[in-house]
């Protein structure tokens, strides 16, 4: 950073353009997100086409801006030339208005066209995701006519190595990759090459399945075709990682009770941030009014047996801290497909076996400590079996509750904590004053 800051601060532009040679688009990206946009500009303006086009898809919608602002006409028109169909109608999809009539002026008809296409689609589906720029073969044609094709068409393509097979109809009837080509004789047919067995998703499949699929087979590209099996589009695996990317960041957003945001934390205001946290804070402070109700009623315990109040907070704090696990790994389970709804008792029998183990060992460490402290053995007791019913329904709801959210067509992260810690501090606390009134008669 400080080589081309000193580079720019003395307008040695030939060698600032020697240097960005070195330097990877990606990381050219990062340089210009942290730049003042006058030096950006001069920067990008040092790049070749090809890698400009890249580094400005990779940059965040604000420098995009800016950066669109300062460019002449020409410009404009060279880097949407030069960008791929999907990076494009993002580009147009983010943009203010101003800026999108500015972005369609200097594009061409061509281009317009498949921006147009893709933003058809809903947001969220494979349709939304795909890119139109791939290569296609013909059933008949021979090894060395399919890579002639490449090299005429491949230059402005998305991706190269996976190679589509259509009829005359454009129905997609085969997949080939190009290593498969160069292993074979020149003379050798598609049709004897392809795979026939495809996996494919609908323009309409949601993006979490998509990048299921990619995660399940290892692809690199996956094709999008309409309901009458018509090739439209493909989804290469840079877009998949993506669609993985925001929905871990959105599950994690739910299990820290925020609303999910598309905008990085700097990005929104503190109004913003506000706004996302408190409406999940003001639920789950009402609903906390359950577990004061609940201690409030059995005050003449309290007056009683002072001493079981110095218990709540443990109580609490181990049910909760049970459920989370059970509601982690049920709600990663179902994010991976590795759990369904179909099997609702069998996780549930296995959560409940491990809640028995889990408590026993709970309940004797600390019956045991309980009595050596206070030599009350009915305190110990109350404790213990407290400790077990405890673990047992913060389990069960920790397995059951996300499963529910899966059925009712919620996210599940949303049953995690603290929404989950909340209910259970409610149980535990039933359930620890009604088995001190019942063992301990007070």
């Amino acid at each position: 950073m400080e080589e081309i800051k000193n580079l720019l601060t003395e307008k040695k532009l030939s060698d600032l353009k020697e240097v960005l040679l070195n330097y990877n688009s990606i990381d050219i990206c990062d340089l210009l997100q942290e730049l003042e946009i006058e030096d950006a500009l001069i920067i990008f303006r040092l790049l070749v086409k090809d890698e400009a086009a890249d580094v400005f898809a990779r940059l965040d919608s604000d420098r995009q801006e800016e950066l669109i602002n300062s460019f002449s006409d020409r410009e404009l028109s060279e880097i949407v030339a030069q960008l791929f169909a999907d990076d494009a109608a993002d580009l147009v999809e983010e943009m203010p208005s101003a800026v999108v009539k500015r972005i369609l002026a200097n594009t061409n008809a061509s281009k317009r066209k498949y921006i147009n296409e893709l933003l058809k689609y809903p947001e969220d589906s494979a349709g939304s995701m795909m890119t139109v720029e791939y290569i296609t073969l013909k059933v008949n044609m021979s090894v060395e006519e399919a890579f002639e094709r490449i090299r005429k068409t491949g230059a402005n393509k998305e991706t190269i190595y996976t190679l589509y097979v259509l009829d005359s109809s454009r129905h997609l009837v085969g997949v080939c990759t190009v290593k498969e080509l160069l292993l074979s004789e020149k003379d050798v047919r598609i049709k004897d090459l392809m795979e026939t067995q495809i996996i494919s998703v609908e323009t309409d499949t949601d993006q979490e399945e998509v990048a299921k699929l990619f995660a399940k087979y290892d692809f690199l590209a996956l094709p999008v075709v309409d309901k009458e099996n018509r090739m439209v589009g493909i989804i290469t695996i840079d877009d998949a990682l993506d669609v993985i990317s925001e929905e871990h960041e959105e599950d994690f957003e739910l299990m820290g009770g925020v609303k999910p945001s598309e905008d990085t934390y700097f990005k929104m205001s503190v109004w913003q941030h506000t706004r996302n946290r408190v409406v999940w804070l003001l639920i789950l402070m009402l609903s906390a009014m359950v577990t004061g109700t609940i201690i409030t009623s059995y005050e003449e315990a309290f007056a009683h047996l002072p001493i079981l109040v110095a218990f709540i907070p443990m109580l609490m704090d181990t049910g909760g801290n049970c459920g989370a696990q059970s509601s982690t790994m049920v709600i990663r389970g179902l994010a991976t497909d590795e759990i369904e709804l179909k099997d609702l008792l069998k996780v549930w029998f296995k959560e409940l076996r491990i809640a028995l183990l889990v408590g026993l060992i709970l309940c004797i460490v600390n019956g045991l400590r309980i009595y050596l402290q206070y030599q009350d053995l009915m305190l110990a007791i109350t404790i213990s079996l407290t400790l077990i019913m405890t673990v047992i329904i913060a389990k069960s709801l920790g397995c059951l509750l996300p499963m529910l959210a899966k059925k009712l067509g919620v996210d599940p992260a949303i049953m995690a904590s603290p929404m989950l810690t909340t209910i259970v501090d409610a149980c535990s606390i039933l359930i620890f004053f009604n088995i001190a009134v019942a063992i301990m008669h007070i």
